[in-house]
């Protein structure tokens, strides 16, 4: 099975109730090295939409900062292991920027436990920054100009010195890694699982073996979203069977694959970050 660092994947954040024209670009960038510990990416958006738009927020292991130029769409989105759906998803052009559970804490100086599940006013944790990133990401010249401007930023209002490197923050990042299970990231880092699960409840917010699901999830999406996939292909992220897929599509997302898979194909690059790009 295919490995691949958790920077490689797109994560996608959310996608529309309904079907309506998708966004016109999905420009993305990867965030300076030494903001990886904390950052996993950033995308711009520009939705081709009139009127109201509900969109369904997918199961994600990161948070998302999404940064409307106009103010009025702006949130935070913690992470999460069931959908949600924002009635007035009012994002439409701006930028969406993932973050670790070491950048909730780091940057929005609250403990990533608390945001799990939640969707929060950026100014309630940014304070005046949240109305700057508006501001200055929207006045920029072009994507390059922001990507840029997120890197400076970011680097100035995050911590400096040496990266997290707790055994939390390890255990994270494995376990996005295809066919990596609780026991074994355990053993790699030499703890016990009991002892990992009680350090994920009070670092992170969601349980190792939840973590994993999710990541499984998020791969499932990233491979049913390719040009020519097909709905069996997922089974190959490490379901048992088509029925398992379909159970956790369902308990997950509220929809059958079959209607996620249409979204993902239909919308071509729907609302997403893609740290790789």
């Amino acid at each position: 099975m295919n490995r691949h660092p958790l920077g490689e994947l797109p994560l996608i954040h959310s996608l529309p109730t309904e079907s309506y024209a998708s966004c016109a670009e999905t420009p993305s960038r990867r965030a300076d090295r030494a903001l990886r510990p904390y950052v996993l990416g950033y995308a711009g958006f520009r939705a081709v939409v009139d009127g109201r738009l509900r969109r369904r927020i997918l199961p994600l292991n990161a948070a998302t900062l999404i940064v409307d130029f106009t103010g009025r769409g702006s949130w935070v989105t913690g992470p999460r292991s069931v959908h949600a759906v924002h009635e007035l998803a009012e994002w439409r052009h701006g930028m969406a920027i993932g973050l670790t559970p070491a950048g909730v804490s780091a940057l929005f100086r609250v403990p990533a436990p608390e945001l799990v599940g939640a969707t929060v006013d950026p100014a309630a944790l940014l304070g005046p920054r949240a109305a700057e990133l508006a501001d200055r990401l929207g006045s920029a010249p072009h994507w390059s100009a922001r990507f840029d401007l997120l890197d400076e930023l970011l680097t100035a209002w995050l911590p400096g010195g040496r990266a997290p490197d707790g055994a939390v923050d390890r255990a994270w990042w494995r376990l996005h890694r295809p066919g990596r299970t609780v026991g074994e990231v355990a053993a790699s880092l030499g703890i016990s699982r009991r002892g990992l699960e009680l350090a994920f409840h009070r670092h992170v917010g969601m349980p190792p073996k939840t973590v994993a699901r999710v990541a499984r999830f998020q791969y499932a999406v990233h491979r049913l979203g390719q040009p020519g996939a097909a709905l069996a292909g997922a089974v190959d992220c490490g379901y048992a069977d088509q029925s398992h897929l379909a159970r956790e599509v369902r308990a997950m997302t509220g929809v059958t694959p079959t209607e996620m898979f249409a979204f993902l194909q239909d919308l071509r690059r729907p609302a997403s970050y893609r740290p790789g790009a």
